[in-house]
């Protein structure tokens, strides 16, 4: 067969072998296979033909079966708690620039912020042959962290919700400081002039939300003010999803206004957006009669009215640390456990108190 025909397909026809590459070439399976593999046995002439003749037939390597051959498969896989949380696109973008530099896949799985389908899905990406996983706010702990120390695999977890500190000593992480964010917004309010600070919190995100409230209290007790704990609110439900913030933030905030506060530190951002909605319903106007600070610094912060008052995550970051982290751990390299620094950024959603 000439190298300038191309042989089409039938639809549902089976996959294009190596051993139908030596036929029609007229060559044995293992010149194809060298061809293929830019062997130096094989002249630069019949490599050139054959790989020609190839990509024409519509060959494509058989990634499983060169991976039984080794001990890689190239692909990691990632879970993130929703499609919907605007703080884990930079992160998967840090991820996937890492990845793609060293020519690895990047599978995503979503676990809806419910601890059964992360593992769920973790163990499904072992039985896939994956080299590692990477977890993005991951709710691995107690029980489930002992079934993930049976897999064995290689995880690195991101803004992990580890319960224990010897859960966390035998996890690989990369987090941003979540107490010193916290201390940072609070501390930004307490400068204004604030001293009736509420919180506005999470309870399926326990570990990093009673890092920030741990960070709110230390921050208010350092600056002589009492804490009332009518100024602390968070829904009950532990499965609350990333989509459901905006509501609770609408939701709750009448209950901290009705005890007096002038300005309220919000979990995360999405809760400051719903927050900054119920204002508007209310006629609150922000910041002349309440300050918000949210977390994250999402892209919506800078486009709400008022642009929100932030603590800035280095989201980028740390997903190409995450991913770096992975794969040296793959080439058995020793890896540390990192804490990347936050940043407050001042916007319009915060003013001394009127």
């Amino acid at each position: 067969m000439a190298t300038g025909q191309t042989q089409e397909k039938a639809p549902n026809s089976r996959p294009v072998s190596i051993q139908d590459i030596a036929s029609a070439a007229g060559v044995s399976h293992s010149t194809v296979s060298r061809a293929l593999h830019n062997s130096e046995l094989i002249s630069p002439e019949v490599r050139q033909r054959i790989q020609q003749l190839a990509q024409e037939m519509g060959y494509t390597p058989n990634a499983v079966a060169q991976s039984l051959k080794g001990q890689r498969t190239n692909t990691v896989g990632l879970v993130i708690t929703s499609i919907s949380d605007p703080f884990l696109g930079r992160v998967v973008r840090g991820i996937e620039d890492v990845a793609q530099a060293a020519n690895v896949s990047v599978f995503l799985s979503i676990s809806y912020n419910d601890p059964d389908r992360e593992m769920e899905i973790i163990e499904t990406f072992q039985r896939r042959r994956v080299d590692g996983v990477i977890s993005s706010t991951s709710q691995i702990r107690g029980p489930y962290y002992e079934r993930l120390a049976r897999l064995n695999m290689p995880t690195v977890m991101i803004n992990q919700q580890a319960a224990s500190d010897s859960e966390l000593s035998q996890l690989h992480s990369v987090d941003a400081d979540d107490y010193g964010g916290g201390r940072q917004a609070v501390e930004h309010l307490i400068g204004l002039g604030h001293t009736r600070i509420g919180y506005l919190g999470v309870s399926s995100r326990m570990a990093s939300n009673a890092r920030r409230l741990s960070s709110y209290c230390d921050a208010l007790t350092a600056a002589g003010i009492e804490i009332n704990p009518g100024w602390i609110k968070a829904p009950p439900s532990p499965y609350q999803s990333h989509a459901d913030d905006v509501a609770t933030g609408q939701a709750l905030l009448p209950e901290l206004l009705a005890t007096g506060v002038t300005a309220i530190f919000c979990y995360n951002d999405m809760i400051a957006v719903g927050a900054l909605l119920a204002c508007r319903e209310l006629g609150v106007v922000v910041p002349d009669h309440l300050s918000i600070v949210g977390y994250d610094d999402v892209e919506t912060a800078r486009y709400v009215t008022p642009p929100l008052t932030t603590i800035h995550q280095p989201k980028l970051r740390l997903g190409e640390i995450a991913m770096q982290m992975l794969l040296d751990l793959l080439e058995g390299r020793a890896v540390q456990n990192q804490i990347l620094p936050t940043e407050l950024v001042v916007r319009a959603s915060t003013a001394p108190p009127q």
